[in-house]
């Protein structure tokens, strides 16, 4: 069976953040080189640099795959994350210039990592279905271990991903989805957690690259193929699945 996950709007108010943001939003997405990108040299610290994303709300329900918060409003977690990043105002490389990532000690109560290796011990225990993340997506079919049956250990670090503005606004005209591109928006949207062990990024599963090279009208953000990238992800997640 086809599941769509429900997702709410991604509209609200926010704090302008100033002509210079919009401009340190291009000046990153044409300078894919650095492993690291710092913003705090011509922001006014304290300023609203990340912005809680509609994608990144599905975290809150209980019927989420993944990390569901409980304990922490959105408007509190929005705080939180640009508070830490002040503490340390550097972002490091994604997949993409578009996509950084902030790294930070896990904050959050009951927060356990998302992934097991597989074993004989449990393989017995996966699931799978075709998934849409959203409405408008194509399923694809995933693979995971039911939070019930398995053990997850608590998670020492949290991964906030970042996505542009820039590429938030184009994914959701693609898809046909309202969106305000007025101007002094954040220049920085949060659109996942992800609590883990290690404050590095894990690999990305290879579905989520395919649903990617597909393009922004199936979802996905347009980033072509990486077939090197591609056989890193297969070696990671062909002896580990998701805990849901």
């Amino acid at each position: 069976a086809s599941r769509v996950l429900a997702t709410r709007p991604s509209i609200r108010s926010f704090r302008p953040a100033g002509e210079v943001n919009r401009l340190l939003v291009v000046a990153s997405l044409l300078s894919g080189g650095a492993r690291s990108f710092s913003m705090s040299a011509d922001l006014t610290p304290g300023q609203q640099v990340i912005r809680l994303e509609g994608f990144c709300k599905r975290q809150w329900s209980p019927d989420y795959k993944g990390l569901v918060i409980k304990d922490m409003s959105e408007e509190a977690l929005e705080k939180k994350v640009n508070e830490l990043y002040w503490e340390k105002p550097e972002l490091k490389d994604g997949y993409a210039p578009f996509c950084k990532h902030v790294f930070v000690p896990n904050f959050l109560s009951g927060a356990t990592v998302e992934s097991l290796p597989i074993t004989d011990d449990n393989k017995h225990l996966l699931l799978s279905e075709y998934e849409a993340r959203k409405e408008g997506e194509l399923p694809v079919l995933v693979r995971w271990f039911p939070k019930a049956k398995v053990e997850a250990a608590a998670a020492t670090h949290l991964d906030l991903i970042l996505y542009s503005r820039e590429q938030i606004i184009k994914e959701m005209q693609a898809m046909g989805e309202d969106v305000d591109t007025s101007d002094g928006q954040p220049p920085w949207g949060l659109i996942s957690i992800k609590p883990q062990l290690v404050d590095y990024e894990i690999p990305m599963q290879p579905i989520t690259m395919m649903r990617n090279a597909l393009g922004k009208s199936e979802g996905g953000s347009g980033v072509p193929l990486d077939r090197a990238k591609y056989q890193e992800s297969v070696d990671f997640w062909s002896k580990h699945a998701t805990i849901a």
